[in-house]
């Protein structure tokens, strides 16, 4: 018996020892991609813990971002985790920025919270979240990095600006932290927000640029060189939706009623997003190609504002490179991701 119970409770030590420390930032719409890597993370307790989740603008303003996000926490009853907001907007680019590169040069294929109003609502089926959230989101990272120097890892799934600014308070964090693995940018590919630019680092190039810039020892990209591969279609999307729990309730009425509809055009096509970037904490392996390279963001307003291009070493020689995902086994990514979102709680 005395044996068992120790083989188990090594078994315990181990697992517990190898789980990731992760920081989420996120720009969290009502589900679509935010949501389901939240999902995912918290669905896999023994490979991560997430002592907090920061919330940035980018699909939608933060206070309406930390509120499609606790109400995500509800539906997996993880209440105490806390949720911290950061910026209320980018470093530099502001809506009018980009109503007139749009009359410029070319449409803003999405430009996300620059279109919404300020005021905050709740998530479909819900009424607004009682519980309020934290402040100082960038001060809540420094935080985390400094109580565990090289051990925790970012997640970052939306603009930058959060990041950013911890960067600038206590630039020593810089090596401190574990890795970098993050959704954004474009390198062999062209944007989704305007023709040269991916929508995160488009949102604040700025924030990129210096996080870009930065010592951090691992960057990992997941940028729309390998999220273009990662295509959703109805029948994938209705394999989650079947499941009728209310994780999957909440993804099929976002991902049906709202981008890309769903049930309205069966012949829509979604894309894994900031999903591949959480999958790779559970499952690496299912990245089939990469590549590495020192990079910056096109951080000058004009056509290729919030572009990805190659970093001058000689600006940032202290600067780390990043490795770029470029492709996938895209079959064996969505059984992980169709797990998570299916599983009950």
């Amino acid at each position: 018996m005395w044996k068992l119970a120790a083989g188990a409770l090594f078994v315990t030590v181990l697992t517990g020892a190898g789980r990731d420390i992760v920081v989420l930032d996120t720009d969290s719409g009502m589900f679509g991609d935010d949501g389901a890597a939240l999902v995912m993370l918290l669905r896999s307790p023994v490979q991560v813990s997430i002592p907090g989740i920061t919330v940035v603008p980018g699909n939608v303003w933060a206070a309406q971002g930390a509120e499609y996000t606790l109400h995500i926490l509800d539906l997996l009853k993880r209440p105490t985790i806390p949720v911290y907001l950061g910026a209320e907007a980018p470093l530099v680019h502001t809506a009018e920025m980009a109503k007139e590169a749009a009359r410029r040069w070319d449409p803003i294929g999405y430009s996300g919270a620059f279109a919404l109003s300020q005021s905050v609502t709740p998530a479909w089926g819900s009424k607004l979240s009682l519980r309020k959230p934290k402040h100082d989101a960038p001060s809540f990272l420094i935080g985390e990095v400094e109580k565990h120097p090289g051990e925790v890892t970012i997640l970052a799934l939306g603009p930058m600006t959060n990041i950013a600014i911890a960067l600038r308070m206590r630039p020593e964090i810089e090596t401190k932290i574990k890795r970098l693995v993050f959704m954004g940018g474009a390198y062999h590919v062209g944007g989704n927000a305007s023709p040269n630019a991916e929508f995160n680092f488009w949102f604040d190039p700025e924030a990129a640029r210096i996080v870009l810039r930065s010592r951090i020892p691992k960057k990992i990209m997941f940028g729309l060189d390998i999220c273009n591969r990662a295509q959703i279609h109805k029948a994938e999307f209705d394999q989650i939706a079947a499941a009728h729990t209310a994780v999957a309730d909440l993804y099929r009425e976002d991902l049906g009623n709202r981008y890309p509809g769903f049930l309205k055009h069966a012949d829509a096509v979604g894309y894994l997003w900031d999903t591949l970037a959480a999958a790779y904490l559970l499952d690496p392996d299912f990245v089939t190609r990469y590549e590495t390279r020192y990079l910056d963001v096109q951080s000058n307003w004009g056509q290729y504002y919030g572009a990805t291009v190659p970093l001058d070493r000689r600006q940032a020689p202290a600067a780390t490179p990043v490795t770029i995902m470029l492709d996938l086994d895209f079959k064996r990514v969505f059984a992980l991701y169709k797990d998570r979102l299916t599983r009950q709680d």
